[in-house]
């Protein structure tokens, strides 16, 4: 903050384990990222390289690089590891991470049908060297989870090690935790809410509306995540009430005039 003020909710701050940023990078430059984590590094926890772009990405290991010496933790998104898994290279999956020296893994099944016991081993297996994110929910929209597998995956996939799980929505924030519309679907999160801690769960919330329902519903330091570079000041603006959304949120009831 560039003054002090009150009525400002406080803030975690880094290394946190709420509150957390994760901001989806789907073919920057570098010069893009040295300017970016210059202004808004510091509001940025987890760096996602969306889907399988690291395999296309020139100097990924430079990128890498950039972003950690940012104290950013760069991660590639859980689809590179379907495509290795599909092929059945999980060893050479796990040698690439080593290679450019990236220590969190994400884990998904959004796009390939996985047994869950398949999933869970591969979760274990890559803990015990990585820091591992899992995602729960598929990118089908005709896939049916009910909340009762949303909370029992979660669960499992966190007690095999994984340090947070992710809550789908994709990049659009029209699937998974949200209606076509990309409205919330309440009663999920509610449910997901009451049964799994807020602490281990990172919402996917690409959409200024569902960031705001999030902040509004659960807090100011709510982890959410697939937000858009150019969206992370922004964010960070509703998370303190800096921004007509959230302008009333964290101010006492007689400055509640709006």
């Amino acid at each position: 903050m560039n003054a002090n003020l009150p009525y400002i909710p406080e803030r975690d701050t880094k290394t946190r384990n709420n509150g957390i940023t994760m901001v989806m990078d789907k073919g920057l430059s570098l010069r893009q990222v040295e300017d970016y984590v210059q202004i808004a590094g510091e509001y940025v926890d987890y760096v996602k390289l969306g889907f399988g772009t690291a395999l296309v990405t020139n100097r990924l290991e430079d990128k890498v690089k950039l972003y950690k010496d940012a104290g950013i933790e760069p991660y590639f998104g859980g689809t590179l590891y379907e495509v290795y898994k599909i092929r059945n290279l999980f060893d050479d999956f796990r040698r690439f991470l080593s290679k450019f020296d990236v220590q969190t893994a994400e884990i998904s099944d959004g796009s390939i049908h996985l047994i869950h016991e398949d999933k869970l081993q591969d979760i274990a297996s890559l803990s015990a060297d990585f820091n591992v994110l899992s995602e729960v929910g598929s990118k089908r929209q005709d896939d049916v989870i009910t909340p009762g597998e949303w909370v029992s995956m979660m669960r499992s996939e966190l007690d095999a090690g994984s340090r947070k799980v992710i809550a789908e929505a994709r990049e659009s924030g029209t699937i998974g935790i949200y209606n076509k519309d990309g409205s919330a679907k309440k009663e999920l999160i509610d449910d997901i809410s009451h049964h799994v801690k807020l602490e281990n769960i990172l919402w996917e919330a690409p959409q200024k509306a569902q960031q705001v329902w999030f902040i509004k519903h659960f807090g100011s330091n709510v982890n959410l995540g697939n937000i858009a570079f150019s969206e992370v000041i922004p964010l960070e603006t509703l998370r303190v009430g800096l921004r007509g959304d959230t302008f009333f949120q964290f101010l006492p009831d007689e400055m509640q005039n709006g």
